[in-house]
């Protein structure tokens, strides 16, 4: 159907980012705001990791009450965790959403490790390639015997959680040379955030792509999350949106992406105006090589905003 005289509807698969950390209940506004997403035609909602909700259970929760829509977690960062903890989650919430759930993996950052959990922030690409390997082990079979020089992995007792035989999809938060070739051999996809479409199609695809079909795995899934919002009152949310996003500018795997696409601020890249401007910027980024697009900061602008964002995702969707 035309949006703002651009030609949408092409089947996209779109989905949305939900935070509802300012609610009173954040369990039941995440149920609320899925069944919102699902009506209004998106595939698929995303709950992001930091130290608050338990991602995983929340995309169980959500999955089980609202049929039909895919969820995912964006993402949990390694450091900190286990493989066969994180396995134990991933498969429960897979048993539990009827095999909807997607699990999204990060290195995370070496401040939040550092300080909030006093975890030295050190080898973190080794980490995440042996993260990797015993969780794919565990999520497949149901056991591991991983021995590494950062991680051990062994299941003397068994670690299927029946109702997950068919796996659990793996994507890392990737977009470093060296983070995209080990999501390339390891994972099914990636979660790109804050690289703009002209980094996507010239640094990032290329590389996970190559890793991929060099390790004889399929060609991997581009889940591209990207703040965007539509809304009349542009210059308003643009400096909301800066006070929010300059947490990333000063976090080196942002501010890499950020720098490829010619930009210094987070901001830079957001997508904030009307309908047939966020269009086109999903457009792009599915040009540029991303299987999916997820919306994230949509209620950025207040509820009617995000609403009219939503009401738009959906018809890219249809």
């Amino acid at each position: 159907m035309p949006c703002g005289g651009l030609v949408v509807g092409d089947g996209m698969t779109v989905g949305v980012a939900l935070n509802a950390v300012d609610s009173d209940n954040q369990v039941d506004a995440s149920v609320r705001l899925a069944g919102e997403a699902a009506a209004a035609g998106l595939g698929s909602v995303w709950f992001g990791q930091t130290f608050g909700a338990d991602s995983p259970l929340l995309a169980a929760i959500v999955g089980r009450e609202v049929p039909g829509v895919q969820v995912g977690t964006s993402a949990i960062p390694v450091f900190g965790r286990h493989p066969v903890l994180v396995s134990s989650q991933a498969q429960t919430a897979q048993a539990a959403t009827h095999g909807r759930y997607h699990l999204g993996l990060a290195v995370g950052t070496k401040f939040l490790t550092e300080k909030g959990l006093g975890i030295p922030f050190e080898r973190p690409i080794a980490r995440l390639r042996e993260f990797l390997t015993a969780l794919r082990q565990l999520t497949e079979t149901g056991a591991a015997d991983f021995h590494g020089e950062l991680l051990t992995a062994t299941t003397p007792i068994p670690a299927r959680v029946p109702g997950a035989e068919a796996g659990v999809p793996l994507l890392v938060a990737a977009m470093g040379p060296q983070a995209l070739r080990v999501s390339g051999e390891l994972a099914d996809g990636i979660l790109p955030y804050l690289a703009g479409p002209r980094v996507l199609a010239e640094h990032i695809v290329p590389a996970v792509t190559a890793a991929a079909e060099a390790a004889g795995r399929p060609a991997p899934r581009v889940v591209a999350f990207v703040n965007a919002v539509v809304t009349d009152d542009v210059a308003a949310v643009r400096e909301r949106a800066a006070e929010q996003l300059a947490f990333y500018d000063r976090v080196p795997s942002y501010a890499r992406v950020l720098e490829l696409a010619g930009v210094q601020r987070a901001v830079d890249v957001a997508v904030i105006g009307d309908e047939k401007t966020v269009a086109a910027e999903v457009q792009r980024y599915r040009d540029a090589g991303a299987t999916e697009v997820v919306l994230t900061g949509t209620d950025l602008a207040g509820e009617a905003d995000r609403h009219r964002t939503w009401a738009l995702l959906g018809e890219l969707a249809a």
